[in-house]
């Protein structure tokens, strides 16, 4: 393996310098997606429109980054990762400079596309890169540090954005952006390893990505505006039907093609598909809880948006805590054991909230919002290394595209678990009971529980066979 300078090659432990810049990128789009929804009410009054509209800085960026990750994945797989990784934060700094100079909300919009489209280079590219460039006995600790960068990012997001917007203006939410891309350019120049892609040249599978692009973008546009436009309104169902056709068509083009976007192959491995599938549930988990508790704080609590916001802060600070110390769990008792105890961490803490009321502290609050991030934070990372560690070398881009969309279709999924659990209940206690609010967030939060000690139990079979393997070892080593 060659590496971009002869420095690098002469250290000790190479691939924590991969690991400390992949984490820049991690960090930075982590707190650009955390900062800019603070803003969103600030940036409705400076370019003088409505929510509705303002709502596609957000939405725009969210669906650019979601259309384009599995197209980077199977590009870098093509053609290598390094590069694409760097030019990948070119574009989001660069974009970044130009969303603080627009001048019009149209604009601003616009760039903020592109800014999705250097997020989607660095997604797509970060995993494999950690993959690829780690040895297998820290790739746990490794990957557990990069799901620390994206915790504290999504810490500092409200905090930062909230002083921003106090002493200077919105355009500094961008700005903030440049220096962190600049230094991760440079550090991406001189420390991420070189190519060694061998083989015939490949042909990249323009059909495929035709289906795949508009089924991704209405997939994420139904499961982020479905609760706000109406699930059974004229563009609701327009998407639908978009989604399922080109669904069905981008699955009958991969079965066919002989060099597909998306190997279907890949799925036939249980560790990478009940990986997905369960990385999925565990991100429903957290955000169904995090779009739930600011509507608690406010109707049942009656608290100011700020002290509302620093007891929601406690989620990514969970996070931050539990990630490296997966990590490094994961490398030495296997993936088994920290998946399963984020995750039952995460179930403990839902049933928690399950039992919030009127008065009192908030300490069952926030005990139960830190043991979900904390949970989330300790399943994430050998979950992650399991799937990656699964999968040949030649596919880890797309596989790290698939991990990465994954994660975003759980937040989507989870907001709307959370909005339909919420309106569900609301109709069915509203005509019988006086505390009907309070039942509401609690019977949701049930709900939540359950599907997260559903989560559990799909994770312990995915993994009963490797802790069989680690009983049976350590009984053996005992008996030595």
């Amino acid at each position: 393996m060659g590496f971009s300078s002869s420095v690098t090659r002469e250290k000790v432990g190479y691939h924590w310098y991969v690991v400390a810049t992949v984490c820049i990128g991690a960090f930075m789009a982590a707190l650009d997606a955390s900062i800019i929804n603070i803003a969103l009410p600030n940036l409705e009054q400076q370019f003088h429109t409505r929510m509705s509209e303002i709502e596609w800085v957000s939405l725009s960026y969210l669906l650019s980054l979601a259309s384009l990750i599995l197209i980077f994945g199977r590009i870098a797989d093509m053609i290598g990762r390094r590069w694409l990784y760097i030019i990948g934060f070119s574009i989001f700094s660069i974009s970044s400079l130009f969303c603080g100079l627009a001048p019009s909300l149209s604009q601003l919009i616009i760039f903020r596309v592109f800014q999705g489209i250097g997020a989607a280079l660095l997604q797509a590219n970060s995993v494999s890169i950690i993959t690829f460039a780690t040895p297998k006995k820290d790739l746990g600790k490794a990957i557990g540090f990069q799901a620390s960068a994206q915790g504290i990012g999504l810490s500092l997001g409200p905090v930062v954005g909230g002083a921003l917007l106090s002493f200077v203006s919105w355009k500094w939410l961008f700005y903030i952006n440049l220096p962190v891309g600049i230094l991760g350019t440079v550090l991406g120049i001189l420390f991420l390893p070189k190519d060694s892609i061998k083989g015939s040249r490949k042909q990249f599978d323009y059909v495929g990505a035709v289906f795949l692009i508009p089924s991704l973008i209405t997939i994420i546009y139904i499961l982020n505006m479905g609760l706000k436009q109406g699930w059974a309104s004229p563009i609701m169902i327009g998407c639908y039907v978009v989604a399922i056709i080109t669904s069905v068509l981008f699955y009958r083009r991969e079965r066919k093609c002989a060099e597909p976007l998306v190997n279907l192959a890949l799925f036939k491995n249980s560790h990478f598909t009940m990986g997905n599938i369960t990385g999925i549930m565990s991100f429903i988990v957290m955000y169904a809880a995090l779009l739930l508790t600011p509507y608690y704080l406010d109707q049942v609590k009656h608290l100011p948006i700020f002290q509302s916001s620093l007891i929601i802060t406690v989620v990514p600070i969970g996070m931050t805590i539990s990630t490296p110390i997966s990590g490094i769990m994961s490398d030495h008792r296997g993936p088994a054991f920290p998946s399963l105890l984020g995750i039952a961490l995460s179930t403990v803490g839902a049933f928690l909230l399950a039992f919030i009321d009127v008065t009192g502290t908030y300490i069952l609050t926030c005990t139960g919002l830190f043991l979900i991030g904390a949970g989330l934070g300790m399943f994430t990372p050998p979950n992650n290394s399991n799937v990656m560690g699964n999968v040949p070398k030649n596919v880890l881009g797309i596989a790290g595209g698939i991990l990465n969309m994954s994660r975003t279709l759980g937040m989507g999924l989870g907001v709307t678990l959370g909005g339909l659990t919420y309106q569900f209940f609301l109709t069915v206690y509203k005509q019988t009971y006086v505390e009907f609010t309070l039942l509401t967030f609690r019977t949701s939060y049930l709900v939540i529980a359950v599907f997260s000690l559903l989560t559990l139990i799909i994770t312990y079979k995915n993994f009963k066979n490797d802790l069989k393997k680690h009983r049976k070892y350590r009984s053996n080593e005992i008996g030595m």
